[in-house]
């Protein structure tokens, strides 16, 4: 039976804006904070865990995650009813279509750069970020690209592995044990991600928002209910594209002004607006 933890870690890194403009001239901007969240929802609350880990549970296996590292470029807020930049056309569960080189363009994208950025997902708790001006609109999406660095890559990605040499090739690394046996997860997962807001997040000039992302780490080794062992899901394994999906399907964003980590869209009240 599957544990009813639903536990989330965050995306946290420092991300420079490149604030943009369009033909009728700069538009008003306003502070927009990236805020994350390491909790579990309300409705799902688990006993106290120990600090810095995550830990999962079929009724059978153990796997507890200490340690998740992500290498994260192209941070895009997309403003509504802007049309797809060409290359760029996105599947019904929100992965572009193509790999995650092809959609830096398009005049209706506020850039959130952070590329390429390793980040080390902090496991529990809520926490700002950083704040950055961001023209005020209406913004439907978030997109984001899971980059895989390589040697034979850009500048940017010499730059990063100079600093980060052990991620030549691997965008994702999870630490810790499965059934007590010590495990680290590493992919080469290299894809543009889009995140719906539902509803649309609206910038207001001068006045502050926030938006909040999270990633459901409990979905990522399973098969049903089930648990899996990490190891199963290296490269070539039985388990690689199961759990390579489980992890493109597990992001989620939303507008969260009082950063309670729930969406304010959904909750009752006035969501802190």
């Amino acid at each position: 039976m599957r544990n009813p933890v639903t536990a989330f870690c965050v995306i946290a890194t420092t991300l420079v804006v490149a604030a943009c403009t369009d033909g009728t001239g700069s538009r008003g901007i306003a502070p927009v904070s990236l805020a994350v969240s390491g909790g579990a929802s309300a409705m799902t609350a688990a006993a106290p865990q120990a600090a810095a880990t995550e830990t999962f549970s079929d009724g059978t296996s153990t796997l507890v995650i200490s340690s998740v590292e992500v290498v994260l470029r192209k941070v895009v807020l997309k403003r509504a009813g802007a049309a797809e930049p060409a290359g760029c056309a996105m599947s019904t569960s929100g992965i572009m279509a193509s790999d995650d080189g092809a959609c830096d363009d398009g005049n209706d994208r506020d850039e959130l750069e952070a590329g390429p950025a390793l980040v080390d997902l902090p496991l529990g708790g809520i926490e700002r970020t950083f704040t950055a001006d961001v023209p005020a609109g209406t913004f439907d999406a978030l997109e984001f690209q899971i980059h895989k660095p390589s040697s034979d890559g850009d500048a940017a990605d010499q730059d990063f592995l100079k600093a980060h040499p052990d991620f030549a090739g691997i965008s994702i690394r999870v630490k810790g044990t499965f059934n007590g046996a010590d495990f680290t997860y590493t992919s080469g997962l290299s894809v543009g991600e889009e995140l719906r807001f539902d509803p649309p997040v609206v910038v207001t000039a001068g006045t502050p928002a926030s938006v909040t992302i999270k990633l459901d780490l409990d979905s990522w080794f399973r098969s049903g209910g089930s648990l899996v062992d990490p190891a199963t899901a290296a490269k070539g394994a039985e388990n690689e594209n199961l759990v390579r999906d489980n992890i493109m399907r597990s992001f989620h964003a939303f507008q969260d002004n009082n950063e309670d980590g729930m969406d304010d869209g959904h909750e009752g009240g006035d969501g802190g607006h």
